[in-house]
This record gives structure tokens, C-alpha cells and sequence, in this order.
């Protein structure tokens, strides 16, 4: 028919496991709206009992609330097993689930591990350690040269500490000599000056009261 019409067959979807419990779930939800319809009925007919006398009009109610009764126990037996069925499909998704999830973190490990092994397969320890080692001369070479550059060639390299104090004190006393020579100097009158100078006593005003 298809091929007459040009039509090319199509299949459907297969369910999926989350397919299956929410159909089941949907199931149990209707199971349940009965079960409780059931229960009003048999409560009815709790009821109309408890109002009658032994006879046949009570009989037959008895009778209805047997068949009642049956069904509603049909019903539970179906529910049982259907919640039964939706843990076992719920258990066996979240087992799939972690199994996904697993296998993704293991392929994102291997992943990584090719990639490390590519990145230190380009890293030779021995050139790192040669340059440390060479790093180690190039400071020693520089700090032979710093210490080269900043000797002293006007000091001798042994020196008397007796001599250095001894020097210190003449300096001390050569310093004190030049200050009392500069004192004398300032109360020493000049060489053109003929006769000394004279004292000029100090005028005091006095003011009339």
C-alpha cells in the first residue's frame, strides 16, 4: 500500500525506559481512582447492612458488597504489581544513569591522560636539570664578578689597628688646635688700626614722671 500511494514506511519510536514508568505511573494513578470508588460503595453498603434485619433484602446487599469486595482486592493485586513493576524500571534507569555517567568520566579521563602524556612526552628532565646546574654557574660566575668590580685598590688588604687609632687621635688633635687658633684670631686687633678702642658707656634715659 505504501508503495502504491509513494509513501515510505515509517517506524515509530521505540519507548524508552522513562516511557514506560510514566505509562505505568499513569496506570497506577487510575487503579487507585477505582480502588477508592470502591471503598465508598462498600462503605454504602456497610451502611445499609447495619439498618436491616437478617432477610433477604440484606442478603442481597451482602452479596453486592462480596463482588465489591473482590474487585477492589483485584485492583490492589494489579496495584501491587504495578508499583512493583515502576521500582524495578526506576532502579534499572538509575543504574543506567550511573553507568553513563561512569563511562563519560572514564572517557573524559582517557582523554585527559592522552593529553598529558602528549604534554610530558615533549618535557626532557635531563635539559631541566642541565639548566639548573647551568643556572647555578651563571650566579656563581656573577657574584665572582661583584665581588671583583667592588674591591678597594687605595686600602691595603692588612691593616694595623694600632696605627688607625693612633691617626684617628692625631686628627682629633689637629681639629682642636684649629678651633682655638680661629678664637685667637677673632680677638686680635687688625694691623691698621693705631690706637685700641674705646669703651663707650652706655647712656641710660631717664623718663619724667
Amino acid at each position: 500500500m505504501n508503495r502504491i500511494f509513494g509513501a515510505s514506511a515509517s517506524r515509530k519510536p521505540q519507548p524508552t525506559l522513562q516511557d514506560a514508568i510514566t505509562s505505568t505511573d499513569n496506570r497506577v494513578g487510575s487503579i487507585e481512582v477505582k480502588i477508592k470508588k470502591l471503598d465508598g460503595e462498600l462503605a454504602r453498603y456497610k451502611e445499609q447492612m447495619s439498618k436491616l434485619r437478617n432477610g433477604p433484602g440484606k442478603n442481597a446487599i451482602q452479596q453486592r458488597a462480596l463482588r465489591t469486595l473482590k474487585q477492589r482486592k483485584m485492583y490492589e493485586s494489579q496495584l501491587a504489581q504495578l508499583n512493583q513493576q515502576v521500582f524495578n524500571m526506576e532502579s534499572t534507569a538509575l543504574v543506567t544513569e550511573n553507568m553513563r555517567n561512569t563511562m563519560t568520566t572514564l572517557d573524559a579521563m582517557q582523554r585527559a591522560n592522552k593529553e598529558l602524556r602528549k604534554q610530558y612526552g615533549k618535557v626532557d628532565i635531563d635539559k631541566i636539570e642541565q639548566m639548573h646546574y647551568d643556572m647555578e654557574d651563571m650566579v656563581e660566575q656573577a657574584n665572582e664578578i661583584q665581588e671583583s668590580l667592588s674591591r678597594s685598590y687605595a686600602v691595603p688588604d692588612e691593616l694595623d689597628e694600632e696605627d688607625l687609632e693612633a691617626e684617628l687621635d692625631a686628627l682629633a688633635l689637629e681639629a682642636e688646635e684649629e678651633g682655638t687658633s680661629y678664637l685667637a684670631d677673632l680677638n686680635k686687633v687688625p694691623d691698621f688700626v693705631d690706637e685700641p678702642p674705646v669703651e663707650v658707656e652706655e647712656v641710660r634715659t631717664f623718663r619724667l614722671c
